[in-house]
């Protein structure tokens, strides 16, 4: 029984077309292997800054929210 599902399963998965790709492309070359600009390492250590400062200060809020 597990074995025909799986079989059923199985051949619809591969009649099914292949997802779309997305459109983006990163150059392979040195300083552009990541979809964002390395050459200025303030700017980058801000966004990285913010970008990671919010992400742990949200829970943070969330607690100080909740034993308040």
């Amino acid at each position: 029984m597990f074995a025909r599902s799986s079989l059923v399963l199985a051949r619809t998965a591969a009649r099914r077309a292949p997802a779309q790709a997305r459109a983006f492309h990163v150059d392979n070359v040195i300083n552009n292997t990541t979809p964002f600009d390395q050459t200025n390492g303030t700017k980058l250590a801000l966004y990285m800054l913010g970008f990671f400062g919010t992400g742990f200060a949200i829970p943070a809020f969330q607690i100080a929210k909740a034993s308040a």
